[in-house]
């Protein structure tokens, strides 16, 4: 078999034998495919879909590339979540430690930022210390002492999808579904699951902003899944606004430090009421409750309680961070060292829409995030977002509040954020629907 011969099938619209997949995924990650090989069979996939069988059968071949991590010396069952990305969406810094508090293991393999959205190893790192870059072997003490451990994807775990995440990127392939759910999946699956909860976003805000993209993402996740063996629910959930206040590392750490604590903002109540119900689904799906209504329950009790909280301060000291910053959030923010810029509506009015991108493009180019892999982050620069759909504003009110270096970053910034607010003069918004489907099996 010739790679050649796999690229011509596909790019005739035939479905590939698994033979045909294993050779593929067996090629890229010993290099015997080359690159501009695996980019065309890529472009081909793009062009011509994949089936369920294909699609299942590259996800398999992806995670079988390297280690599949097996957890069970820990009497716990294994659950994780894992979110497509939006603006403001933080939710994991709360979800893995309440999961946890609830007996729970949480093996959490998480991803960097890029482009408008924020990722979790990055939000991770604005606390002092904290490491992210962890062997398998500190992993899994870190898991066992905690309940719930973070790091990124490391070379031992489907090395394939790291090989073909750069090639996807470079060659505008990184939207076709079965591509994405082979990428999310393998990962997630080779970190030993009892069970997974989804988080789809859809909206302006979303890399499937198309609300019947994103469902037809969440389906194809949820189907993987539980085809694996791994119980498996998904969200489809609104991103047409920043989730919560914050945009930005050190706020959005900030922001979830304090709904542990039980003291947030009333803006933050979106992040609550999404960790909370993500955290019982995966409670409920690994058998911990017999039901979402009990899992619920136990959540609510582990976050009132304080457990939630404790359980996040034993993670932040086993992984190297300043346990400080749980009994003082403001540790986390150097305000005094930052320009606090008032963005305000340029008229009297209602907000109809929110292009929540243009508000993460809008930070991150300032050094709020990355463009590129290599670009380093200024962990303080950010937004909090006051105005949400629907409000009614005057005049010089504030959209919110831009945190910056200088004037040249306040204005740069300030604009395309206040471009990325349609202030109209009815109020015609729908009142927003947080969690608009669940997807079950």
């Amino acid at each position: 078999m010739r790679p050649q011969d796999v690229i011509r099938r596909k790019r005739e619209g035939d479905a590939l034998s698994a033979e045909e997949i294993e050779f593929f995924v067996q090629g890229v990650t010993s290099g015997e495919f080359t690159d501009y090989q695996a980019a065309a069979l890529l472009m081909a996939i793009y062009c011509r879909g994949m089936d369920e069988t294909e699609q299942r059968t590259l996800t398999e071949a992806m995670l079988h590339s390297g280690d599949v991590l097996d957890f069970s010396d820990i009497p716990l069952p294994k659950a994780d979540k894992h979110s497509t990305g939006g603006v403001g969406d933080k939710t994991s810094l709360v979800i893995a430690p309440l999961a946890a508090s609830c007996g729970v293991a949480v093996p959490m393999i998480s991803g960097r930022g890029l482009g408008h959205t924020g990722g979790t190893l990055d939000k991770l790192e604005a606390i002092e210390g904290y490491r992210v870059k962890l062997t398998l072997a500190e992993f899994r003490r870190v898991l066992k002492l905690c309940g719930f451990a973070m790091m990124g994807q490391t070379a031992e775990i489907a090395p394939a999808d790291r090989k073909l995440y750069a090639l996807r990127d470079a060659t505008a392939t990184i939207e076709t579904i079965p591509l994405i759910v082979a990428s999310i999946m393998s990962k997630k699956l080779a970190a030993g699951l009892n069970a997974l909860a989804l988080d789809v976003k859809t909206g302006t805000g979303a890399f499937m902003r198309e609300e019947s993209r994103a469902r037809e993402l969440a389906h194809a996740l949820v189907a993987i899944g539980n085809s694996c063996g791994v119980r498996t629910e998904a969200l489809l959930t609104d991103m047409n606004q920043p989730l919560g206040r914050a945009v930005g590392h050190a706020l959005e750490v900030h922001e979830c430090v304090e709904i542990l604590r039980g003291e947030s903002h009333a803006g933050a109540a979106p992040v609550l009421n999404l960790s909370v119900e993500l955290t019982a689904r995966m409670v409920a799906l690994a058998g911990v409750e017999p039901t979402l209504e009990a899992a619920r329950e136990r959540v609510t009790r582990a976050l009132g309680s304080g457990a939630a909280l404790e359980c996040f301060r034993r993670n932040v000291e086993a992984q190297g961070g300043d346990p400080r910053v749980c009994d003082d959030p403001a540790r986390l923010l150097q305000t005094s060292t930052l320009r606090a810029v008032k963005v305000e509506s340029p008229r009297a009015g209602f907000v109809t829409q929110v292009e929540a991108a243009e508000i993460g493009y809008a930070v991150s180019g300032i050094g709020g995030g990355r463009t590129r892999l290599e670009d380093e982050i200024d962990f303080q620069i950010g937004f909090v977002a006051d105005a949400k759909l629907g409000d009614e504003l005057r005049a010089g009110d504030a959209l919110g509040t831009l945190y910056c270096r200088d004037d040249t970053q306040g204005r740069q910034a300030g604009e395309r954020i206040r471009a990325a607010y349609t202030v109209g003069d009815e109020a015609h918004v729908a009142p927003v629907k947080l969690i608009k489907e669940v997807i079950t099996a």
